[in-house]
């Protein structure tokens, strides 16, 4: 007998919409988890902004995603709008089985007073506050994108915590099994994912590189103006600013490899799986997720700093990439992530 549906609500970080128009990682999960379950059967709810295009309920907290907003001078401060959102979660708690939030820790202890199964996802990596609230309110489950964004925190709280890696439908990307003639680059332009890195790499090789992304802030645009933008000659290195799907598809598709030259520790990096989608290897920097989601010799390779990657470039234009396809997809299609989160929510409504 098929266990019965479940009564799923999900609680997005407002900041942009689900889909995202361009960048957006934790969007373009919830877009594909809520649309999957709703096939699956189950009811579900997203809390989010009136922009959002999901195929279940929307209960739109304000018209536009607060980045866009904010843009436009209709709002100043994000929690106004983030606590309404769990507010009105909560307020109908008692419909839902289990209330799946996408924001930050800092909202843990407002779950907790729900009466239902809750959950957060831990989309970045953990602080000494979120710590804090791990262990204050233990009833309130947290589930990791990466083994490695949890490992240190459930060893000093002594608790486990479930890992659901992210996903991607990898039915969105087409594949091009021809290495192409230059390197990709896809994310912020800042100091942490390194594009300066990205352009040294390129040059020590002699292969023209793209990039795409733009910088978020003041000092990423600093870091942009000094580090990144002398460099882009429309040739041998190329800039193409923000991304919509088609745009990032092509960039992907026709690269090749996925140049991943990080200097922070990256909860997991959705942009790899992305270019596995394509069929385009990665070279990253073994930091954070990136041994974990790139297999060395299969979907990619890696190595201990940027300095390293210029020497992957070559053994990674030789890789299969159909191999590099199917092995990412069959880790990462996001199927495997909704399955997975379903059955956390089962268990979690059991223990109620």
């Amino acid at each position: 007998m098929n266990p019965r549906p479940l009564r799923i609500a999900q609680v997005s970080p407002l900041w942009t919409s689900v889909p995202p128009a361009n960048y957006g990682g934790i969007e373009l999960l919830l877009k594909l988890l809520v649309d999957d379950l709703v096939e699956k059967g189950h009811s579900v709810t997203l809390f989010g902004t009136g922009d959002c295009r999901v195929r279940g309920e929307l209960v739109s907290i304000a018209s536009s995603c607060i980045t866009d907003l904010m843009t436009r001078g209709e709002a100043y401060a994000y929690e106004h709008y983030a606590n309404a959102a769990v507010a009105e979660a909560l307020r109908r708690a008692s419909e839902f089985d289990v209330i799946h939030y996408h924001l930050t820790p800092a909202w843990i202890p407002l779950a907790a007073v729900s009466g239902r199964a809750s959950l957060f996802t831990l989309h970045t990596c953990a602080v000494k506050d979120d710590e804090w609230a791990f262990a204050r309110y233990p009833e309130v489950e947290v589930a990791s994108i990466s083994e490695f964004q949890i490992a240190e925190t459930a060893a000093r709280l002594g608790r486990s915590f479930p890992v659901v890696y992210n996903g991607c439908d990898f039915g969105a990307y087409t594949p091009v099994f021809e290495p192409g003639s230059y390197l990709a680059f896809l994310g912020r332009m800042s100091h942490a994912k390194n594009p300066a890195g990205a352009i040294a790499i390129a040059k020590a090789v002699g292969m023209p590189l793209v990039l795409a992304g733009q910088p978020q802030n003041g000092e990423e645009e600093r870091y942009f103006a000094q580090e990144v933008k002398p460099h882009i000659d429309g040739k041998a290195v190329r800039w193409l600013g923000p991304v919509n799907h088609a745009q990032k598809e092509k960039l992907l598709q026709n690269a090749s490899a996925l140049v991943f030259p990080i200097q922070w520790d990256e909860p997991f990096g959705l942009v790899m799986i992305e270019a596995m989608a394509c069929g385009t290897p990665v070279i990253g920097v073994r930091r954070g997720s990136v041994g974990e989601v790139v297999t060395d010799g299969v979907t990619g390779f890696s190595a201990a700093s940027p300095a390293e990657l210029a020497g992957l470039v070559e053994p990674a234009l030789k890789l299969d990439r159909r191999t590099v396809r199917q092995e990412g997809e069959a880790k990462f299609g996001y199927r495997r992530m909704v399955d997975a989160y379903v059955e956390l929510y089962r268990t979690l409504v059991a223990r109620r």
